[in-house]
């Protein structure tokens, strides 16, 4: 078997990856059951099937039992209360999870469904709150909502007639049958192009998320922006959210050289001018361009030091469009926070996914961190989507001899 990725964080020599299971498909988004079991969503069907079910029936940290459950692909999953919750493109389904065994026996019920899909940011991500509510992250098929996407020089639509029923976070019943989007909830927060990546902080009752920010500043727009500036710009955006904010896209965009919003050129920005982008919120950290951030779970176990409790762990899922320079940000990072906000500096916890030290394109990577969840240990699992490994990362406290 190939070797896990070094682990890089402050406490490197005390945290051991282990490879918990591979060759499972195109993993996406992953849930781990209280008795351990492993559920992970698959971007393609393999053998016939849209999920993995896995469970290490010897405790030995390798998956030996596997089978697979769902007539559909997906991309986002979690477990609450006795529920196994996933989605497609389009639904959000859940199914009774049952005492004994792996896979659930009963017919999967419609949550929430009428999710249009229009090949571009299709995939749904979704979490709970303490209350009863699922959140849905509905991603935007736009790049910068122009009446021709992704054409040079078109102007953006204003006001941007996709935020009525994409581009946000939208707020259903987490236990009712058959809802119909975008009628049958509440439309939370806005001006979000893309975000896969959310999760519910019960520390302080918030909703977390970070976006997948716009492309191709440089193609479209040369006469304001250099290769360079294309490459670095914009920045991918943490935030916290409360309900009726509007996060910006498509009208701004995050310049972390800058420090600022400003106005994207559809919306006759040049790169400085911050017009209407003053009246929108700004992230809590803007991460490298282009890294896209495909999971976010808040630690709350108990197994890693008192350091990353209430923290964030972050999957990069890695750039496709850093062309000529080398492809960045195939890793995790991890977020310290103190109450609501961050407290200190983010780092890289987990990298050498690549398999290499620069790639040029995405498809030379070995694989690509996609999902994150805590196990009932507080063991931290990886999903991968390129052959669908799973790594399940534990501390070990340094005996008194090493001290």
């Amino acid at each position: 078997r190939p070797n896990p990725p070094p682990l890089i964080s402050t406490c490197r020599k005390v945290f051991g990856p282990k490879l918990f299971a591979q060759d499972l498909g195109r993993g996406r988004h992953i849930a781990v059951r209280e008795n351990g079991d492993v559920y992970v969503m698959l971007q393609q069907l393999k053998d016939q099937k849209g999920m993995a079910a896995l469970r290490d029936t010897d405790q030995d940290g390798k998956a030996d039992q596997i089978e697979y459950y769902a007539d559909f692909p997906g991309t986002g999953i979690a477990i609450h209360k006795g529920y196994l919750y996933f989605s497609s493109d389009s639904a959000i389904h859940r199914v009774k999870l049952p005492k004994e065994g792996l896979l659930p026996t009963e017919a999967p019920e419609l949550i929430v469904g009428g999710f249009e899909t229009r090949g571009e940011h299709d995939q749904k991500g979704f979490t709970f709150d303490q209350q009863g509510n699922l959140y849905v992250g509905v991603g935007a098929p736009s790049n910068a909502c122009q009446e021709k996407n992704r054409t040079p020089g078109e102007p953006g639509m204003d006001p941007c007639p996709l935020l009525e029923k994409f581009g946000g976070v939208w707020r259903y019943k987490a236990d009712a049958p058959n809802q119909r989007h975008p009628q049958d909830g509440t439309r939370y927060a806005t001006g979000i192009r893309n975000t896969l990546a959310l999760d519910w902080n019960t520390e302080v009752n918030k909703l977390y998320f970070l976006q997948h920010g716009r492309d191709q500043l440089n193609q479209f727009f040369p006469e304001h922006f250099d290769q360079k500036e294309s490459i670095e710009l914009p920045a991918e955006e943490f935030f916290v959210a409360n309900e009726g904010d509007h996060f910006g896209w498509p009208y701004c965009y995050y310049d972390p050289q800058q420090n600022k919003k400003v106005l994207a050129p559809e919306y006759g920005g040049n790169g400085e001018e911050v017009g209407r982008c003053k009246d929108f919120k700004d992230p809590l950290i803007g991460f490298p361009a282009h890294y896209a951030p495909n999971d976010l779970v808040f630690y709350n176990g108990e197994m890693f030091p008192e350091y990353y409790r209430n923290g964030a762990f972050i999957a990069f899922h890695g750039s496709w469009n850093r062309s000529p320079e080398e492809q960045q940000g195939y890793q995790v990072v991890f977020v310290p926070f103190k109450g609501e906000n961050p407290n200190g500096k983010w780092f890289i916890f987990a990298n050498g996914f690549k398999g290499k030290e620069r790639i040029k394109s995405p498809s030379d990577a070995k694989a690509r961190p996609t999902g994150l969840a805590i196990g009932p240990d507080g063991a931290l699992y990886i999903s991968d989507s390129v052959n669908g490994k799973i790594w399940k990362i534990t501390y070990q406290p340094p005996s008194q001899k090493e001290s």
